[in-house]
């Protein structure tokens, strides 16, 4: 199993956000994490990332406990996240936001053919790598954000939100491109408000309410799944 999260735990001060969630990810898979928001999600990527401390449970990554492991190292290890808004330097270049993803790397021409793989799955960047990030639009401040999550070189993905505000088309087009980052041999952990795209992309997904996972089986069945249809599938356009 590449990722195990078994029994985690988080609080903000004295609220628990998250209650004994587990969940796992195998090696190549996608997998999804659905829900409303505010119902942990976002806490869960950042506690894998290492962003946030875990108040307790347990986090393995290829074996090996990774819950008390500080975040840069976790990205050394293989573990990168695009996070929800982007959050990309918008008064560096795109050229250089790129650089930055790629701060624990050292092997150059490595380094190098990762960013012509990034050029080939998102041509704007290389278009625009003296462009100032913040003036692209959103969809291609998205491509920057994923682009430079990639140039980690990670064994895992963990996404947040890729689709928030984009127009349909540009959603359709990222989504395909996160198929061929997949295809490529990178694992992907992805949460998204948008429940039907993310489920027709992903293996395995996982349904959390109020901080607890109360639903996890194949993608197929959960877009099947009544219940699931009604509450994230139902009366928008794959909404939730």
């Amino acid at each position: 199993m590449l990722l195990e999260v078994e029994n985690l735990s988080v609080c903000y001060g004295n609220v628990e956000a998250l209650h004994s969630v587990n969940l796992s990810v195998r090696q190549g898979e996608i997998v999804t994490l659905l829900g409303a928001n505010g119902a942990g999600k976002t806490t869960t990527l950042s506690a894998i990332s290492g962003l946030l401390r875990p108040a307790g449970g347990e986090i393995r990554f290829e074996g090996r406990s990774i819950h008390q492991t500080p975040a840069h190292q976790r990205v050394a290890m293989g573990i990168a996240q695009a996070p929800e808004g982007r959050r990309i330097f918008g008064t560096l270049t795109v050229q250089e936001n790129l650089n930055l993803g790629a701060f624990t790397q050292a092997d150059r021409p490595k380094i190098a053919k990762t960013l012509r793989w990034i050029h080939e799955l998102f041509p704007v960047l290389a278009d625009r790598r003296e462009q100032l990030a913040g003036t692209l639009s959103g969809g291609e401040q998205q491509m920057l954000a994923i682009g430079r999550a990639l140039m980690a070189q990670p064994r895992i993905l963990l996404l947040d939100e890729p689709s928030l505000g984009l127009a349909p088309l540009l959603v359709k087009a990222i989504f395909q491109t996160l198929w061929e980052i997949n295809e490529a041999g990178v694992t992907i952990v992805l949460v998204e408000q948008n429940a039907r795209a993310a489920l027709k992309l992903a293996h395995r997904g996982y349904v959390l309410e109020v901080g607890r996972i109360v639903l996890e089986d194949r993608a197929e069945a959960l877009l099947a799944n009544s219940e699931v249809r009604d509450a994230y599938l139902g009366g928008q356009a794959g909404g939730t």
